[in-house]
């Protein structure tokens, strides 16, 4: 829109310059003056169509000269109206975009090309290595199932020797049960005054990781105490079950290996295959590798466990016993350091808070100090730049050709520009500035609570842990004496 008023304006000033060279050159020389309208008249409204005027002989010498500059000075105003035309850069450009796009279409379509042969061959490829990497794993899977299968029947015949029960040791693990519930009271009891830390101090942390693994270890001492007075009543018929358990997974296996056998033996020249797409999805109850191997070690576990029971219960009581005791023991120390090591860590992480407390309020002042001196030199910067646009404004009242564009606009305009940007980089600076200084406010806060929450930390650790497992049984009471 800017160009077509640029043009329509250029036009305007053509033709008044033309009616006012047309009136000059007929006082001077009518004849010129009358080729000149006809020459005129004759003009298209194209502004591209280069017209020249009517050639003529004027009378003297004098006429010739003035009607030659009216025609030198009608030629130059003509120019102005082949603007719209193409130049020849723009046309070499076009020709060089055109030429450009074609070759990066004939690249585009090369790459694709080779693309396509690499895909096709890489097809073909990874066909073949998938089917090879099936056959293997369901022979490594055979393999693996005929393992399991022999030695589930290994314990099958195992397990079916077992007949008789152990003495049991009622009272001995009675006592070693009774023993364990005060472990249990310290352990729970640390847990419950450590969830009383405040804030981030409410840690996962080594202590509370050693603790849990106490509570579990407990856990797991008293359920295999009592898992033993179990198996002193009830091991026959436990061995009957985990008998009966053994031959149900021996046979599954013995199903599976058999299909898995003929699975093997496919190959792409079988006749007997045919097309399954519903098989490739898998079946929600199906279990992964990991379960199965799970299920037939837990179900071997018991197996081993039955057996032991069953020969080796009374030799493996005492062995038992204490050494649920020193794993106990072991388990406490192991809490003990490292409530130790956490109080160390509090007490040296609270130094270093105090420390960073001071260096924050320090910077604080520090960028409170540079926000001001950012404000100030943001005022001192209004003056000059009302300076420069006082300029510019009186210079845009110039009148006609004297609103030119020339050196001191351009170095005002540049001047404006300048002191524009210079603001902005000030404003941004300053704007940085004071969400640093908020950050350091929000910082010392959270420096201040963090403080207060170390200290409530080293009272609940360092103090009320620490005291009350001085509590803790000896091995011998844990061993059931």
């Amino acid at each position: 829109m800017a160009t077509a008023s640029l043009a329509t304006g250029r036009q305007q000033i053509q033709r008044r310059a033309e009616n006012i060279l047309a009136r000059s050159i007929g006082v001077l020389c009518p004849q010129i003056s009358m080729s000149f309208e006809i020459s005129a008249s004759r003009r298209p409204l194209d502004p591209s169509y280069d017209s020249q005027p009517m050639d003529v002989q004027p009378r003297t010498s004098d006429s010739a000269a003035q009607g030659q500059l009216a025609l030198s000075s009608s030629g130059s105003a003509a120019a102005g109206l082949r603007s719209s035309r193409f130049s020849p850069a723009e046309w070499l450009e076009r020709n060089r975009s055109v030429l450009r796009q074609a070759a990066a279409q004939r690249r585009s379509a090369q790459r694709l090309t080779l693309e396509s042969r690499s895909v096709q061959a890489e097809a073909e490829e990874r066909t073949l290595r998938s089917q090879a990497r099936s056959t293997q794993r369901l022979g490594e899977r055979l393999e693996e199932i005929h393992a399991r299968r022999s030695e589930l029947q290994r314990h099958v015949e195992l397990v079916a020797g077992e007949t008789e029960l152990l003495v049991a040791l009622r009272r001995r693990l009675e006592k070693a049960l009774d023993a364990s519930e005060t472990p249990m009271i310290i352990s729970t009891h640390n847990l419950t005054c450590r969830e009383g830390r405040i804030g981030p101090d409410l840690v996962k942390d080594t202590v509370e990781d050693e603790l849990i693994k106490e509570v579990e270890l407990i856990q797991s001492v008293q359920a295999l105490l009592k898992r033993t007075l179990t198996q002193v009543i009830d091991q026959i018929r436990s061995n009957r079950e985990v008998k009966t358990m053994l031959e149900l997974d021996w046979s599954d296996k013995s199903q599976a290996y058999s299909m898995d056998d003929c699975c093997a033996h496919y190959s792409n020249g079988s006749m007997d295959t045919q097309f399954h797409p519903i098989s490739a999805k898998l079946h929600e109850h199906a279990s992964d590798h990991e379960s199965w191997a799970k299920f037939t070690h837990g179900n071997l576990v018991q197996s081993d466990r039955a057996q032991k029971a069953s020969a080796e219960l009374r030799l493996l009581a005492e062995r038992v016993l204490q050494e649920t005791a020193e794993d106990l023991h072991a388990q406490a120390a192991a809490v003990d350091l490292a409530l130790a090591h956490r109080c160390r860590e509090v007490s040296e992480a609270k130094v270093q808070l105090e420390l960073h407390l001071s260096q924050t309020q320090e910077q604080i002042s520090a960028q409170e100090r540079s926000i001001v001196a950012l404000e100030q030199i943001l005022r001192n910067k209004e003056a000059p730049l009302r300076v420069a646009q006082s300029r510019l404004h009186h210079r845009a009242r110039r009148p006609n050709v004297e609103l030119c564009r020339d050196d001191p606009q351009i170095s005002l305009v540049a001047e404006v520009d300048e002191l524009e940007r210079t603001l902005e980089t000030l404003r941004r600076q300053l704007s940085e500035s004071r969400r640093s200084l908020e950050c350091l406010e929000e910082t010392r806060l959270t420096l201040v609570k963090d403080i207060a929450n170390k200290t409530h930390s080293l009272l609940i650790d360092g103090e009320l842990c620490t005291t009350h497992r001085t509590r803790y049984p000896t091995a011998t009471t844990l061993a059931g004496y």
